[in-house]
């Protein structure tokens, strides 16, 4: 297997949510604590970045061009013509102790996101799916970290984790509702962080503290571990025309001084070729 190569060497504290967009031929994401918004382009190597008007736990694309951000208290809609961040809706303003983490696109177009405890201590968080028509949608409550979900190439199985918990859940998925939660995986390297999946159902998971990216089978069997130079991996998106690179967040938050100066590659953004191609990423319908 080819080995992760160091792309952009930003150093980010809690680089997180990468997603392809194909259009665009680049990778939008974030560094959640140091409110940022990034864009690599991937023919050129062009680097972009902009302010976020708070903590943002993902950037996803809609089909009207613009990315869909949730910002924390509320789902922001940004303009990359004019860099201009708009609120769209609040989320949880009974929680003002939460911000919003992992974000997903299903591929009828809804949006599914979770929310935690800023202070990583309290089981404050949610999971919601959101469309402009049915505006949030409660799907689960009292997790410690939410990361994910995503849905298996058949959408009939969704995956989404508690990362406390080193679990990853699933569920049965039928059009917008879910049921039968059952634990999937439990991690034996580091912690379980962003989700994603490839086109024969391999789950692949980011592993925080674990120095790589987890595979595992339709079945929850381990297929082994993509290693990197890093301890933090926080998610891999597929990209690419043949989506067989994986583009990876990586992050520095919670290390030492003495830790980091062992992974001075920490933060960075990584990409590794891989043999079964991903999903194509759906667009947010407004």
């Amino acid at each position: 297997m080819a080995k992760p190569e160091l792309i952009w060497d930003l150093k980010a504290e809690l680089g997180e949510g990468p997603v392809w967009s194909a259009r665009e031929r680049c990778i939008w994401f974030v560094d959640i604590k140091g409110r940022k918004l990034h864009r690599y382009g991937v023919d050129d190597g062009a680097k972009s970045s902009w302010d976020t008007p708070d903590q943002t736990g993902f950037a996803l694309p809609a089909e009207d061009g613009n990315l869909i951000c949730g910002v924390r208290g509320g789902l922001h809609r940004f303009d990359p013509h004019d860099s201009r961040f708009s609120l769209i809706e609040a989320v949880e303003p009974d929680r003002p102790q939460n911000r919003l983490n992992d974000g997903y696109v299903a591929p009828d177009g809804s949006l599914w996101f979770g929310s935690m405890d800023d202070s990583e201590a309290a089981r404050t968080g949610a999971l919601y799916r959101w469309t402009p028509d049915t505006g949030l949608v409660l799907k689960g409550d009292g997790y410690g970290v939410t990361n994910g979900p995503v849905l298996s190439p058949d959408s009939k199985t969704l995956y989404h984790h508690d990362t406390l918990e080193k679990t990853v859940e699933a569920f049965d998925h039928e059009a917008g509702a879910i049921s039968n939660r059952r634990v999937f995986a439990v991690m034996d390297e580091g912690y379980c962080d962003g989700p994603s999946m490839d086109s024969a159902g391999v789950l692949h998971v980011g592993l925080f503290g674990g120095w790589g990216v987890a595979r595992y089978a339709p079945d929850g069997t381990k297929l082994g571990k993509i290693d990197f130079p890093v301890a933090a991996v926080t998610k891999a998106a597929f990209g690419d025309d043949d989506l067989r690179t994986l583009y990876c967040t990586t992050a520095w938050l919670h290390q030492t001084p003495e830790s980091r100066a062992k992974q001075p590659l920490a933060g960075g953004l990584f990409r590794v070729r891989v043999d079964v191609p991903g999903q194509p990423q759906s667009l947010i319908r407004l």
